[in-house]
Order: C-alpha cells, then sequence, then structure tokens
C-alpha cells in the first residue's frame, strides 16, 4: 500500500498541533518515568513474595493493552480530543491511588493504580498518530518524532521528580512523588484541551477495507511485528533494571539515574529522527534501532557495576526510539486517512498484548535466573523482527517492478 498524501503544501496546523502533542507527551511521559523508576521497588517492599515485585509494572502494560481498542473507538465516535482528556483523567486518578496504596501498604491497590496509569499511557501511544494527521507525507515522519522528542523533557522530569520528592513524606516512600504525578496529569489534560483534533466525519466510521484485509499486507505485519519487538524488548529489560540494580547493592539514587538517562536516550533522537527516515527510509532506521537493542542486552550480560547499566539502558533507550518511530512510520503507510483508528488501534493492541506477556514475564526470569538470562531472551526475538523487515521489503521492490 503506497502512503497516502495530503494535499497540501503548508504544514503550519499541522506544526501547531505537534508542537502541542509534544509538550502533553513531556507531561504525560512523566507518568511513565514515575511509575518506572519506583514500581518494581515499592512492589518489593509491599508485595507477597519477591516474584511479584514487577507485577505492577506488568499490570501497567496489561492497562496499555486494555486502553488501546477503546481508545481507538472513543478517537473514532467522539474524536481524538475526548479520548486525551478521558486518558489525562485516568493519569491523574493513578498518582492518587498509588499514594494511598503506599501508605496503606496495599499491594492490589497500587497494581489498580498502575493499571489506570496504563491506560493514560494507551492514549498517549495515539498522540503521535494524532499528530501525522493533518501532515503532508513528507511531513508525516517528523511530526510523529516531534511529538515523540517531548518525551526527553519526560526523561528529566520524572525522575527527577522521584529524587526531589521521594522521601518528603516519611516513612511513606514515593508517596508524594504520586501526589505530584496527579498534578503534572491534571496539568496535561489542560494542554490537551487546546488540541485542534475535531470529530471525525460520520461517514469515515463506514468507510475503508475490511481490518483483515489491511492487517493481511505484507507492509503491516512487518511494521507491526517490527514495532512490538522493539517496545516489548525494550520494556522486558526497563523493567527488570531497577530491581537488578538493587538485588546487586547498588542504591536507588543509582538506579534513578539510568532511568532518567535511559528515558532521555528513548526521546532525544526524537530531534532527527524524523529527518533520518526521510532520508533513508523506515526500515533502514528499524533495522538500526533493533540492532541497538541487541547490542544494549550484550552490555547488560557483560557486567553488573553502575557502568554496564549506565549504558545498557541508554542504548536500549536509542534502539527503541529508532525501532519504534521507525515502525510507526511504516504503520502509517499501510493505511488510508479513513482507515487510521482502527488500524493504528490494532496495531498499539498487539505492541502492548505483547508487552503485557513480557512484563509478566520479566519478574520471573529475573526471580528464577538472573539479570543475564533477561538480557538474552532479547535475541531471538530481534533476529525474527530483522528476518520479517528484510522479506517484506523485498516482496515490496518485487511489487514495484512487476
Amino acid at each position: 500500500m503506497t502512503a497516502f498524501a495530503l494535499d497540501t503544501s503548508d504544514d503550519r496546523k499541522a506544526r501547531d498541533m505537534a508542537g502541542r502533542l509534544a509538550v502533553a507527551q513531556a507531561l504525560t511521559g512523566a507518568n511513565t518515568a514515575v511509575i518506572f523508576a519506583t514500581g518494581s521497588i515499592v512492589g518489593a517492599a509491599i508485595a507477597p513474595s519477591l516474584s511479584l515485585a514487577t507485577l505492577p509494572l506488568s499490570v501497567y502494560v496489561v492497562g496499555i493493552a486494555a486502553g488501546t481498542l477503546p481508545t481507538g473507538w472513543i478517537s473514532r465516535t467522539y474524536g481524538r480530543r475526548t479520548a486525551f482528556l478521558i486518558g489525562s483523567g485516568c493519569g491523574a486518578l493513578c498518582g492518587l491511588l498509588a499514594a494511598i496504596a503506599i501508605i496503606w501498604s496495599s499491594f492490589p491497590l497500587f497494581c489498580l493504580a498502575t493499571f489506570c496509569g496504563g491506560l493514560y499511557g494507551a492514549v498517549s501511544q495515539t498522540y503521535r498518530f494524532a499528530a501525522a494527521d493533518r501532515a503532508s507525507e513528507g511531513f508525516r515522519p517528523k511530526a510523529i518524532s516531534w511529538v515523540l522528542a517531548g518525551g526527553i523533557f519526560a526523561g528529566v522530569l520524572g525522575p527527577q521528580l522521584v529524587q526531589w520528592t521521594m522521601d518528603y513524606w516519611p516513612p511513606h516512600l514515593f508517596a508524594a512523588s504520586f501526589v505530584v504525578q496527579a498534578i503534572v496529569a491534571l496539568v496535561a489534560m489542560a494542554v490537551l484541551s487546546t488540541v485542534d483534533a475535531p470529530k471525525p466525519a460520520a461517514t469515515d466510521l463506514y468507510r475503508g477495507r475490511p481490518l483483515y484485509q489491511i492487517i493481511g499486507q505484507s507492509s503491516f505485519i512487518a511494521a507491526a511485528l517490527c514495532g512490538t519487538v522493539a517496545y516489548a524488548m525494550m520494556n522486558l529489560v526497563m523493567t527488570s533494571a531497577p530491581l537488578a540494580m538493587q538485588i546487586c547493592g547498588l542504591p536507588i539514587s543509582d538506579s534513578n539515574f539510568g532511568i532518567q538517562w535511559h528515558i532521555v536516550a528513548m526521546y532525544g533522537p526524537s530531534f532527527f529522527t524524523g529527518s533520518l527516515i526521510a532520508r533513508f527510509g523506515a526500515p533502514v532506521i528499524v533495522a538500526i534501532g533493533l540492532a541497538l537493542e541487541a547490542t544494549a542486552a550484550a552490555i547488560g550480560m557483560s557486567g553488573i557495576t553502575p557502568m554496564h547499566f549506565w549504558v545498557m539502558l541508554i542504548v536500549l533507550g536509542f534502539g527503541w526510539n529508532f525501532g519504534f518511530i521507525g515502525a510507526s512510520a511504516l504503520v502509517v503507510e499501510a493505511h488510508r486517512p479513513e482507515e487510521r483508528n482502527k488500524v493504528q488501534a490494532f496495531n498499539d493492541f498487539l505492541v502492548f498484548g505483547m508487552m503485557a506477556i513480557g512484563s509478566f514475564a520479566s519478574g520471573q526470569l529475573l526471580a528464577d535466573f538472573g539479570w543475564t538470562i533477561v538480557n538474552a531472551v532479547v535475541f531471538p526475538p530481534v533476529a525474527v523482527a530483522l528476518i520479517c523487515l528484510g522479506v517484506a521489503r523485498l516482496m515490496k521492490r518485487r511489487a514495484r517492478s512487476s
């Protein structure tokens, strides 16, 4: 399927949209940063057993997976802005419930809180696609990367928010961090209320090809698989890293530092990833991203000093950025404008459904087999995704030449 093109040479509205969504991404990303910087540590403190320590992070990912299809339906029926506001409301609820759960030492309530955070995360995943809605074909990859570039500020804001507030409410470690996170979600809601994302035309609800026909394309299969592997393998390693560092005797400040720079590395390259995609093509950038994730896993297997963890997390972040943004650009090329909400929602359901499985496995892998095995699991899925990407690219070339 050839990428659809908007008949426009003026991307001013698209740039404004991308700018507002980038700000929202920066604020929303703090939700993810706080949860991943604290979730496994809080879990280890209040869970019935150590093997359940990463369960709150897994439940967060389940929340993302559970929220993808409803987000697509709400966006398609009532418009993206309505979905954005509902999502940020879930983010505020996450912070309040998590703070109460920490005070009460209630592990089930903390898991419910992270589930609400996952619903917020599901909505935030559509920011990148919303930015591409009004963009011309040439600006579309840049619009996606601009939005994700907002995450670099989340990489600074989230962990620093934890660092500043984690001891503010003794003896309840991290309780104040989640109260502040709820406030940040409300600020994001205010920003999102200004986004110009009108309700789709009623005729779009009934136009377009059947979903099974779209997802059967080799281009969509490769895009979805690469996006799934890029995100799921990054999440598998990142979820376990803070707890692994604690098990290795490293202080929480080292863990916060590592997560902070991991998130900066996830989103920082977004300032130029779109330009790289425009120049070299999305498949090349995706392949580089997946290779970087494999490199990060190799670094993680090579040692357990703070520097090993930090470098691994930074390289992992770069790999995710190239792999996921590139895969998102490939998804946009696989559908028509009127098909976007259902296709994008289905793609994110696949991505975060697999992430949920990986998240549940990460805690057990770390508890039963150790940090080395967690990293070793990365290599087979990356190899499969690279092969699928190559096959899809070859089929596309043959189709063009025929």
